[in-house]
C-alpha cells in the first residue's frame, strides 16, 4: 500500500485535535526547580524527592525544600548531540535496597553504544556500579540512542535502542542491537524466553528508529513505545515481543530532505502504530495515568512534545486512539520527561532546566 498524500496524512492527525470538554480544571501548575543543565529524565524515590540526569552527565537528587545536590560516582558519558547521560529508573525494591538503573552514551565519537548499567545509591554517592549491557555493535556518530528504561513484573528490564540514524537498515537485522527493544535480567543476562534465544538473545521486538517514550502498564498488561520518525511519521506503537514495527521498510514519513525512504506504510509482517504523527511532534517521556486527582483520566496517556513544545494526552479504547490534545498551556518548553506520581499528581521536565508538578 502506498504512503497516503501528505494533506490527508495532516487530516488524519489533525482530526484527533478537537478538543475535549473533559480537560482536567482547577489544578495548579507549581515550579519545583529551575536551571537544571539538560534534564533528560525524572524518577521519584520518595516523597517529594526525585533523582533527575542531566544529559552533560550529572544525576541529582531534588529535594522536597527545592534545593539540588550532586550525586558522586555518576559513569562518565560520551556528550554529544544527542547522546550523553540519559535515563534514571528507580528499582522496584528502591526503599529497600537503594538501587537504581542508568542509560547513557559510553564511548566516542567514532565507537560509541547505548550503555546500562545499576548501582545503589548511598547517601549522595552510588557504589557497586556493574555494567549490565553494553549494546553491540559500535556505531559511529552521537545520535539515535533511544535510552529509555522500565521495568517488567517478572523482574526484566525493557531498554530501548535507536538504530544510529546512519544505520537505519540495521533495524530490520537480528544481528544488530540497534533499532531495537531490548529485554535482559537486571544481571545483563537474556532471559531464556526472549523471542529470539538463538539469533537475538536479548532483542525483545524490532524495526524501531528512535524510541523515546516507553511504559508498561500494569492495568492493562500493555507495553508502549512512543518513536521519532523522520520528517513525519512519529509513532505509538503497542509492542509485542517478536514483532516487526517495520522501520525503515515502512514509515508514514519522509527523509529530511524529502526523499522518499520508502514508497510503503504497510507489509505483511509487519505492525502498524496505534497513532503516527504527521508533521512530527517528536514524542518524549511517555507515562499512563492512573491516580484520584484526575479521575476522568484514569488509563489515558502522557507524554511530551519536544516539537511543539506542549504536554499532550492521547485517550486509548483498545488499541485505537479516540483523543490527542494539547494539555496544561502552564507547562512550556521542550518537555523531555513525563510522570504520574503514586498519589495522581503529575511531573514534567523541559529541556531548558524546568522541573513542574502539576496538583490539584
Amino acid at each position: 500500500m502506498r504512503a497516503l498524500p501528505y494533506f490527508l496524512t495532516q487530516f488524519f492527525c489533525l482530526s484527533f485535535l478537537v478538543p475535549d470538554l473533559s480537560l482536567a480544571r482547577d489544578y495548579q501548575v507549581k515550579t519545583l526547580a529551575t536551571g537544571l543543565d539538560e534534564p533528560w529524565a525524572i524518577a521519584p524515590v520518595g516523597e517529594d524527592t526525585f533523582l533527575l540526569t542531566e544529559k552533560p552527565g550529572r544525576l541529582v537528587r531534588l529535594e522536597p525544600n527545592g534545593s539540588i545536590t550532586t550525586i558522586k560516582g555518576t559513569p562518565p558519558v560520551y556528550f554529544a548531540r544527542q547522546g550523553g547521560l540519559l535515563e534514571v529508573l528507580a528499582d522496584a525494591d528502591f526503599a529497600n535496597n537503594g538501587m537504581i538503573y542508568l542509560s547513557f552514551a559510553g564511548g566516542d565519537k567514532s565507537a560509541n553504544r547505548m550503555t546500562v548499567v545499576k548501582a545503589t545509591l548511598d547517601g549522595d554517592t552510588l557504589t557497586d556500579i556493574q555494567t549490565i549491557l553494553e549494546v553491540s555493535p559500535d556505531k559511529e556518530g552521537p545520535a539515535h540512542y533511544g535510552g529509555k528504561l522500565t521495568l517488567l513484573p517478572d523482574g526484566t528490564l525493557l531498554v530501548s535502542v535507536g538504530e544510529g540514524y546512519e544505520y537505519r537498515e540495521e533495524a530490520q537485522n537480528l544481528e544488530w542491537e540497534l533499532g531495537k527493544l531490548l529485554r535482559i535480567n537486571t544481571d545483563g543476562t537474556p532471559p531464556a524466553d526472549n523471542p529470539f534465544p538463538d539469533t537475538a538473545p536479548r532483542v525483545f521486538s524490532y524495526g524501531h528508529r528512535n524510541p523515546q517514550g516507553l511504559i508498561y502498564d500494569e492495568a492493562t498488561g500493555q507495553i508502549l513505545m512512543t518513536e521519532h520518525g523522520p520528517k513525519g511519521g512519529d509513532e505509538l506503537n503497542h509492542i509485542v515481543g517478536g514483532r516487526n514495527y517495520g522501520w525503515p521498510a515502512i514509515t508514514y514519513g519522509v527523509d529530511y530532505n524529502g526523499a522518499v525512504i520508502s514508497p510503503f506504510t504497510e507489509a505483511e509482517g509487519m505492525e502498524q502504530p496505534l497513532q503516527y504523527w504527521v508533521p512530527s511532534i517528536g514524542p518524549s517521556g511517555l507515562a499512563v495515568y492512573r491516580g484520584d486527582l484526575f479521575p476522568e483520566w484514569q488509563g489515558d496517556l502522557l507524554l511530551g512534545s519536544l516539537i511543539n513544545e506542549e504536554m499532550r494526552r492521547l485517550k486509548l479504547d483498545g488499541d485505537k486512539v479516540v483523543l490527542d490534545e494539547a494539555i496544561f498551556p502552564e507547562i512550556k518548553g521542550r518537555v523531555r520527561d513525563v510522570r504520574v506520581l503514586g498519589d495522581g499528581e503529575i511531573v514534567a521536565v523541559t529541556e531548558e532546566g524546568d522541573v513542574f508538578q502539576v496538583t490539584r
